[in-house]
């Protein structure tokens, strides 16, 4: 009984409707038949369903047509969540992801949460001071911290936004590039001025950044400083030693707010220094104010194959322990709401 085939059938719109479901090319609907056992065929104003997994393939478009209903838009990263919803029994118009705007882009574009661990992580940062956001490439860390920093300073909630990244060598010679020390340091903040100039634009981010009203700075320049007013952020933190962490973490002044963002599979120190980010996890992680989001593959909001690329690393990791000695890190396996 359990390969009985099933034909079931999906009443559709007009073809505009038909064009936004179906993506560019049918991607849409090749997505998800490569996910299931089913066959789609458009008759007419119906979709015909046939196959060993029609019922979860229909689940799958009428998730899609209730989106689409709703006024958001589709595209690749939105079909594969919902089918990663689903798979684990949640509808994604159940879930809240996609429905509070953190701010705006300068062309008027909203930013808000793609996924759960996203919502989660906002949440975070709206109700702790110091938030660390952990997980892997594509997650959106950095790029929700800064557009949450700008919401911030927007709402004169801050007075300044201060962005640091530790410049560690991965794999090429500081010494080596050339031009002065901050030439040399640029390349390692390029991240966090994208960031930025896709949210404000490139123009207001250097009029701030004259005015150090904003500033992007290389993790050392911390030292010393005491940051009143300020919203702040530490990208890149699995490359701070233990002693960079603290020091940075005990900067924090009055009325500021920090998130520290980092991959811990990606840690670029010299081999027997252990990560900040990974001590920071251990030794604070019952401290009261301080907030940790671990973040998944499932988040991973960029290009579909990136998230099968981490999937593929965490397996070859997990049949080979012995050749990842970094990964010392246990991440939750629930979302902090």
């Amino acid at each position: 009984m359990e390969n009985l085939i099933e034909e079931l059938k999906i009443k559709i719109g007009h073809e505009q409707d038909t064009n936004e479901l179906f993506g560019n090319l049918d991607i849409n609907l090749k997505i998800i038949q490569e996910n299931y056992e089913v066959d789609i065929v458009q008759r007419q104003d119906e979709l015909i369903l046939k196959g060993k997994e029609a019922s979860k393939a229909q689940q799958v478009l009428l998730n899609l047509i209730s989106i689409l209903e709703s006024g958001e838009k589709l595209d690749e990263q939105k079909v594969n969540y919902v089918i990663s919803l689903l798979e684990r029994g949640i509808s994604y118009q159940d879930s809240k992801v996609n429905k509070d705007t953190i701010c705006f882009t300068h062309r008027g574009k909203p930013i808000k949460p793609k996924t759960l661990g996203q919502t989660a992580y906002a949440k975070s940062m709206k109700a702790n001071d110091v938030v660390f956001g952990v997980g892997p490439a594509g997650t959106g860390k950095t790029y929700m911290a800064v557009a949450m920093a700008i919401n911030a300073f927007k709402n004169k909630e801050v007075e300044k936004i201060i962005l640091a990244r530790p410049a560690v060598e991965a794999g090429e010679r500081l010494g080596f590039l050339p031009g002065d020390l901050q030439e040399k340091v640029d390349p390692y903040l390029r991240p966090l001025y994208d960031a930025l100039y896709d949210i404000l634009g490139r123009d207001s981010t250097l009029r701030l950044k004259e005015r150090e009203t904003i500033e992007v700075v290389p993790l050392a320049y911390m030292r010393g400083r005491t940051l009143d007013n300020s919203f702040i952020i530490l990208d890149e933190a699995q490359n701070t030693t233990k002693e960079q962490m603290k020091m940075f973490l005990t900067r924090l002044g009055f009325g500021s707010r920090a998130v520290i963002t980092g991959d811990a599979t990606q840690i670029d120190l010299p081999r027997g220094k252990r990560s900040g980010l990974l001590d920071a996890i251990e030794v604070l992680k019952e401290v009261e104010g301080i907030e940790f989001c671990f973040l998944k593959d499932a988040d991973v909001v960029r290009h579909p194959l990136v998230r099968r690329i981490i999937n593929a690393y965490d397996v070859y990791s997990t049949k080979n322990p012995e050749k990842n000695p970094e990964k010392e890190y246990e991440d939750s396996n629930e979302y902090h709401f």
